[in-house]
């Protein structure tokens, strides 16, 4: 999970609560947060303080998650430039929100489906993404979320991908929350 000064609480912790359940229940998953710069502190969107243990690395997991909040990440050059390798090397790169901003910004969704915020969709359109209507598309790599709440169901569809359906519902036990929406994959 990439974090930043800015980035908005629900689309960081509630994928991160999904990875967290999932790893418990049995699933090899293991969460972190990350941030681009030495390990620190950020300040979310509303004010909520996180400590942030790593800095991130771009080629060291399997799935990096770019959570909205601030547009900080689509002007940083760094971040941008080193999405594409990340994405080259095999990270599946899942954006929540406007974080599909960021994807978009550094050319991942050029000419590729995806979805974001309802009130931003004029953007990676413009940037050549295929904005479709959907909560959750996935076209391998990336995968996008559209608002918010929707990190939820992206993390629970990655869960479902990369660990299985089993998995995936003990989770949706646990956090007494059901997937929303029809995930959109590209064949």
């Amino acid at each position: 999970m990439l974090m930043y000064d800015g980035v908005e609480e629900q689309d960081a912790i509630g994928p991160r609560d999904v990875f967290g359940h999932a790893a418990q229940a049995g699933g090899h998953v293991e969460p972190a947060l990350v941030r681009r710069s030495a390990p620190g502190g950020v300040t979310c969107f509303f004010g909520t303080r996180i400590t942030v243990p790593a800095a991130w690395e771009p080629t060291d997991a399997a799935v990096l998650i770019v959570p909205g909040g601030g547009d900080q990440l689509m002007k940083d050059p760094d971040v941008l430039r080193d999405l594409v390798p990340a994405q080259q090397a095999g990270v599946t790169v899942a954006g929540v929100c406007t974080g599909v901003l960021v994807l978009s910004a550094a050319g991942l969704t050029h000419g590729r489906p995806c979805t974001t915020h309802r009130l931003a969709k004029a953007e990676p359109a413009a940037q050549g993404g295929k904005v479709i209507d959907a909560r959750v598309v996935d076209d391998g790599n990336p995968v996008t979320a559209g608002g918010v709440t929707s990190g939820i169901d992206l993390a629970l569809w990655m869960i479902t991908r990369e660990c299985g359906a089993a998995v995936a519902a003990g989770v949706e036990s646990i956090m007494e929350y059901e997937q929303r929406g029809v995930v959109r994959r590209s064949s």
